[in-house]
């Protein structure tokens, strides 16, 4: 039996919980690594060799390194037994790519950095929130909204009838984001994306969401 995988990084960060999603979808057995990269210094020394950007998670399995959460995601996927969380058609692929990559690119910065930091983490530790970048990020937030709903269709999920890791990497980023006043109104006029959220969040990998 191959040893159990080992996952570096820290609760709080929304891309660890994405991974920490899909293992427990998968009902694989793992150890986590608690890595603080915003601990006082920086990263650990000894987290460069996992990750030389020094972000989180990293992730080893039986002498395979890997970060990047996409990476890691698909790896974990693959390489485990447990329910597919890809579609097994190109086209469907490609749209799980494609909903990734526009959650990197246009939706974990407004959400999360702009308006929960902003808005919820910023005031609990004392520093006064800047209006004008929650004000400026609130458009893209709205649009990134209306693409993720637009994928949902008349389906339960993101890519149809199952939970895919489109599903598992959206979770923690909304759930920061809803976390704001701003982010809970702007998803309540959603019907169909509050009802993938309630759906969502009744599995039993959701309880590594909410707040640190």
């Amino acid at each position: 039996m191959s040893p159990r995988p080992i996952l570096y990084g820290a609760r709080y960060s929304a891309y660890v919980r994405t991974a920490l999603m899909v293992l427990q979808e998968k009902g694989v057995a793992f150890d986590l690594v608690e890595v603080d990269i915003f601990a006082p210094g920086g990263p650990p020394p000894d987290h460069l060799p996992r990750h030389p950007f020094g972000r989180i998670p990293a992730f080893e399995h039986d002498g395979f390194a890997l970060y990047e959460t996409a990476a890691i995601t698909r790896y974990v996927d693959e390489a485990f037994d447990g329910p597919a969380l890809q579609p097994a058609d190109a086209r469907g692929r490609a749209r799980l790519t494609q909903i990734i990559g526009i959650l990197d690119a246009y939706a974990y910065r407004p959400l999360v950095w702009d308006i929960y930091v902003e808005r919820v983490s910023k005031p609990a530790t004392g520093s006064p929130a800047d209006e004008s970048l929650i004000a400026n990020a609130l458009p893209r937030a709205e649009l990134c909204l209306d693409v993720l709903a637009g994928f949902l269709g008349d389906g339960p999920w993101l890519l149809g009838d199952a939970i895919s890791l489109a599903d598992l990497h959206a979770a923690p980023i909304l759930d920061y984001f809803k976390m704001a006043p701003e982010g809970r109104a702007l998803m309540a006029g959603r019907n169909r994306l509050e009802a993938w959220w309630d759906r969502l969040t009744a599995r039993p990998s959701a309880t590594v969401l909410g707040p640190e």
